[in-house]
């Protein structure tokens, strides 16, 4: 009788179990992610590999909505309205016009954003949390010491309108690391060639920063032709820079922070709220080098970066 007790409380548990198990399961295969992808370019597509093996290595199962935009507003428009009806778990919106397409029209789902500028972008979102590409100030000179260690004044030309804040938190950081900031602040393209006469005497490097009025097409050449003519090297903004004369650029590892996003989604999936994450810069940095441009401006490279690199021209 004892026996029979047993087995029958035994066969009981094993069923509790294996129904957990099966609604568990179930539970997992019905998560579902929306995706809003702005351009099948490489970076993008790397950003979603990035987050979907993340996901996969926790063993998470999820069945994907994919939606590529191409740039175009038309189709955000529509892939919101199937969004709507879809109702995931969680959308991943990888680029500005993804993010910006997601956040005006949905605020009850969360958003992980993904391959957006700054963190301007979502910061003001109560359902959204992300990385944004650029990296912070303290890791921009902290690299810019390491292929420059013996300079000090940092140059750089900016717009008050969408940098005054940036050039006043550079100032701080600057000082905090025993280097200066040297800004030329400028309204118009043509003040341009006047800023750059002022740092000619003043400034050991220029940095480059995220400004359309000061970096652009149209003032690239003007920029560079003034770094190699009066041997003051310019941080540029991408490797596209490197290549065209710029000393160096900090670069991203867009598959490392498609799997960043995917952190910060695992936690919304497993009950944290959107807006407990706050948006974060990538954790990893790639860089490319101009080894021209070094040797023309007679800097010394040591051999541990150059190996490091991502590219060299």
């Amino acid at each position: 009788m004892l026996i029979r007790k047993i087995i029958r409380s035994a066969l009981c548990l094993l069923t509790v179990i294996l129904v957990s198990g099966l609604w568990n399961g179930l539970a997992a295969a019905e998560t579902r992610i929306a995706v809003l992808l702005s351009s099948q370019q490489p970076p993008f597509e790397e950003a979603l590999k990035g987050f979907q093996q993340f996901l996969g290595r926790q063993n998470v199962a999820v069945v994907y909505d994919v939606y590529p935009l191409e740039d175009m507003e038309d189709r955000a428009g529509q892939a919101i309205q199937k969004i709507k009806t879809q109702n995931p778990a969680l959308i991943l919106a990888i680029g500005s016009l993804a993010t910006e397409s997601a956040l005006q029209e949905i605020h009850n789902i969360p958003v992980i954003s993904c391959m957006i500028l700054r963190q301007d972008q979502i910061k003001n979102s109560t359902n959204a949390t992300g990385v944004f590409l650029e990296f912070s100030v303290k890791t921009q000179f902290e690299w810019l010491r390491r292929f420059l260690p013996k300079v000090r004044n940092i140059g750089v030309i900016y717009n008050a309108e969408g940098n005054h804040s940036k050039i006043e938190e550079a100032k701080e950081v600057a000082e905090k690391m025993g280097l200066r900031i040297v800004a030329q602040q400028i309204d118009s393209s043509q003040n341009l060639p006047d800023a750059l006469k002022t740092l000619a005497n003043r400034a050991d490097v220029l940095w480059g920063i995220t400004d359309d009025l000061v970096l652009n097409p149209q003032t690239a050449k003007h920029i560079l032709l003034f770094s190699f003519r009066n041997r003051i090297p310019f941080v540029g903004l991408s490797s596209s820079w490197v290549k065209a004369g710029a000393l160096y650029s900090l670069d991203w590892d867009c598959e490392d922070i498609g799997a960043q996003c995917g952190d910060m989604a695992l936690k919304v999936l497993q009950g944290a709220a959107v807006g407990s994450i706050p948006p974060a810069p990538p954790r990893h940095v790639r860089y490319s080098l101009n080894q021209k441009t070094a040797s023309h401006m007679k800097i010394e490279i040591q051999e541990a970066l150059v190996k490091g690199a991502l590219s060299v021209f």
